[in-house]
């Protein structure tokens, strides 16, 4: 069954006390979305499981009658998360399509953002994530075939998955601009690049602090790229002659992910090139698949960093603004790769430096990436080398790429532990 986008009309498809995994970020389906919210109310109670959010499409003050869930605060799920509208699973990425499909995470309904290429196949078009499971569970898949949306390698539709309602639409899609990179995101950025050799595979996320990085590294020659997400910054790169894929032993010469999150330019880019493949997280996030990659590289960032090496990249005070998402399966794959790293760059401080991020205990926030997987800690004040170091020496590294105004509380907070070296 096929429809316009005001045509849609969830009746019969979507029932009182359904779960709705909605496609995420630049793969959000706006039509679908925006009918669920209109309808809301006529449909019944429902849960709408959510990922990153680039639109508005789910604003806190006009979606009451729906509950929501999803895997972090990124984007506009931070907005759900403030107003204590998001119930956050706090799982591993990589893990996420195995929930759904085990039915551990449930699924009713899936309403996706579908592309199509030139000879009628259907794709994933942004994300090849947790989405295709979920719609393999869900009773109701609903797609919206946006002709503006990028067909990726990698991402084809199944012919064996049944589609309930195919709405056509030509929509621009939600878009995720390269953030704002300020002196101490270039500071950073400087130190990374500095430890990365050409050559080298990289992995990088979502933020100022991923963007200040992948600019910095416009002087290198024969990066690969296999990564949980693209932004517009690797097309920048692939186009400056930085990014080859060239020494890749598999997927050679082509730029590996499992998600768009960027702006038009970056789904022009991808759209229909052979250079760019997007695959499922167990590819994406699969630790044995990155593990085979020399000098695979895992560039990340945190909230906040104690004097162990742990690392919270989800909670700030008492607000829910990350996730798990691919961090730990990153980290683990940069120490296992042959010639691997694995990096957390932060800036020092936070709200104008009134608050350190070198901290010297969690105290009760979540431990995101365990200190046992520490390698590399990078600030503008310098870079720690975590791995194989005992507690005291890592404090006392630690202590050393802290904002100077912090340092002797630090040092003071861990003067049992520095004494026992």
């Amino acid at each position: 069954m096929s429809a316009t986008a005001d045509m849609i009309d969830f009746a019969g498809l979507v029932r009182p006390g359904d779960t709705v995994v909605v496609g995420q970020a630049s793969g959000e389906p706006t039509a679908l979305a925006a009918a669920l919210v209109t309808q809301r109310h006529a449909l019944g109670p429902l849960r709408v499981f959510v990922g990153a959010l680039f639109s508005r499409s789910f604003a806190p003050e006009a979606t009451d009658g729906l509950a929501f869930s999803g895997y972090g605060a990124i984007g506009g799920a931070g907005a759900l998360a403030r107003a204590g509208r998001l119930d956050v699973v706090p799982a591993q990425y990589s893990r996420i399509p195995g929930l759904f499909a085990d039915g551990i995470l449930p699924v009713d309904v899936a309403l996706l953002q579908l592309a199509r290429d030139g000879d009628g196949r259907l794709g994933l078009a942004c994300n090849n994530d947790y989405s295709l499971a979920a719609a393999r569970r869900a009773r109701t898949v609903i797609a919206e075939v946006n002709d503006r949306a990028p067909f990726c390698f990698g991402a084809e539709w199944p012919d064996d998955l049944e589609i309930a309602l195919t709405v056509e639409t030509s929509r621009p899609l939600a878009e995720l601009a390269p953030a704002r990179i300020g002196p101490v995101e270039e500071r950073i950025a400087e130190l990374v690049a500095g430890r990365i050799p050409d050559g080298a595979v990289i992995q990088t996320g979502i933020g100022a602090m991923p963007d200040a990085i992948l600019s910095a590294l416009a002087g290198h020659r024969d990066l690969g790229v296999h990564s949980g997400m693209l932004g517009d910054r690797i097309a920048d790169l692939i186009e400056a002659g930085a990014v080859s894929n060239a020494r890749k032993p598999f997927d050679t010469g082509i730029t590996v992910g499992g998600s768009l999150f960027g702006t038009a330019r970056l789904f022009a880019f991808a759209d229909r090139n052979p250079a760019v493949r997007l695959v499922p997280p167990t590819i994406s996030h699969g630790v044995d698949v990155m593990a085979r990659l020399p000098g695979f590289t895992a560039i990340n960032s945190a909230v906040e960093v104690d004097l162990s090496g742990q690392v919270n990249a989800e909670v700030a005070g008492e607000r829910y603004v990350g996730a798990v998402g691919g961090q730990v399966d990153f980290v683990r794959a940069g120490n296992l790769a042959p010639g691997g790293r694995s990096i957390i760059a932060l800036p020092s401080t936070a709200r104008d430096g009134a608050v350190s991020r070198i901290v010297a205990s969690l105290d009760g926030r979540p431990v995101t990436s365990l200190r046992s997987d520490a390698d590399l800690v990078v600030t503008e004040w310098g870079v720690a080398e975590l791995k194989g170091r005992s507690l005291a020496e890592r404090a006392r590294r630690m202590i050393a790429i802290a904002d100077p105004a912090f340092r002797d509380d630090l040092e003071r907070a861990a003067g049992a532990l520095l004494k026992s070296d």
